[in-house]
């Protein structure tokens, strides 16, 4: 995991601007910045009149109503926040180290990866209440099968990804593949029949068949590989070691272009209206916007503290994890307001809870 040297720490504080400090206690608000692409123009009109449009026509935007769910890394702690006021409503404490979650094809259980602890926690998530705990090995990064049919898990300390089955209730161990080194995120073809895996320590992005449960290919990739998704029958990679997402065709193998977005070029986030990816860069901290068909640069996001996970409310807004400054983000692109909350150290996985059938199934 990269870290900010201590001049890269002092750079990115000194970069934003002054904070005002408001109800309730540890939020600070402050004004997005970062270059607008042309194309973002005819986003903003729309965005300004919308609260005149409102008082015309009598309406109430929407509100934050959910749960938000916070995973703490450094604190082995699960902080479940009220969604409007910010508001911890509960602290679910956890043995070792949480990373990521999936939530289940039918939305109703959250499950969280302990993966220092080799233990997998099940949550209700319209309540908060923890439902159970039970062993499973290493679970790191996880995501559902688009069918539903399959729970793949990348396990990053032990160089192995385990393929479960998942009947609605249950999870059975259908194969254990060895696949060093450091396998880190997941992505499907939209067919189900294939789960493509990107391994950190080597660079590489590795294809497995979940027909027969066995590896297909590997294809170099570039430094640190992380976030991976499938998009118009592309995979769109992360690489973290270096400042940009590479544009892999599964068929052949090659790269066919690299889009700079900025250092420690981390996670791909498709926005639920399916108008734009977000890609998060947590050594330069900032969020990337993408035009999803041509892949073109929309805007660029100063968002200071390494942004890494992102969950969207039905307001269009972003939860972030800022994992260098114990804080999490709330992002709202139309009006360019960052406004931050401070949570437990490390802060990785994140999700809004009321947002969740709308959007990826893990984070």
């Amino acid at each position: 995991m990269k870290q900010l040297s201590r001049s890269e720490a002092g750079a990115a504080l000194a970069s934003a601007e002054a904070d005002l400090l408001h109800w309730p206690p540890l939020r600070r608000t402050s004004r997005l910045t970062g270059p607008i692409h042309p194309k973002a123009a005819t986003m903003r009109l729309p965005a300004l009149l919308a609260p005149l449009l409102a008082l015309l026509l009598g309406s109430v935007p929407a509100r934050a109503a959910g749960l938000v769910y916070v995973l703490n890394s450094g604190d082995a702690t699960i902080q479940v926040l009220d969604a409007e006021s910010q508001a911890e409503k509960s602290r679910i404490r956890v043995l070792r180290e949480v990373h990521h979650l999936a939530l289940t094809p039918d939305g109703k259980t959250l499950l969280v990866g302990d993966s220092g602890a080799n233990e997998m926690l099940f949550i209700n998530p319209a309540t908060g209440e923890l439902l159970k705990r039970e062993p499973l090995s290493n679970p790191y990064h996880m995501g559902f099968s688009p069918d539903g049919r399959f729970l793949v898990i990348t396990s990053l300390r032990r160089d192995q990804v385990d393929i479960y089955r998942w009947d609605g209730q249950e999870l059975t161990l259908a194969s254990r593949l060895d696949m060093p080194d450091m396998p880190s995120h997941l992505a499907y073809s939209p067919d189900n029949k294939v789960v493509y895996v990107t391994l950190q320590g080597s660079g590489l992005v590795a294809a497995i068949s979940l027909e027969t449960l066995q590896p297909l290919w590997k294809a170099d990739i570039g430094p640190e590989p992380a976030g991976i998704i499938w998009n118009q029958g592309k995979l769109l990679v992360g690489v973290m070691g270096s400042d940009h997402v590479a544009v892999l065709d599964p068929e052949t193998q090659a790269v066919e272009r690299r889009i700079t977005v900025g250092r420690g070029a981390h996670a791909l986030f498709p926005a639920p209206q399916g108008d734009v990816l977000y890609v998060t860069s947590r050594v330069d901290s900032r969020i990337t916007l993408l035009d999803p068909r041509s892949l073109d640069i929309i805007r660029s996001l100063d968002v200071p503290g390494g942004p890494d996970c992102v969950s969207f409310d039905p307001q269009g807004r972003l939860w972030v994890t800022l994992r260098w400054k114990g804080r999490i983000a709330l992002v709202d692109p139309a009006k360019g307001v960052l406004e931050t909350r401070r949570v437990g150290r490390s802060p990785h996985g994140i999700l809004y809870s009321a947002a969740a059938p709308a959007e990826p199934l893990t984070n």
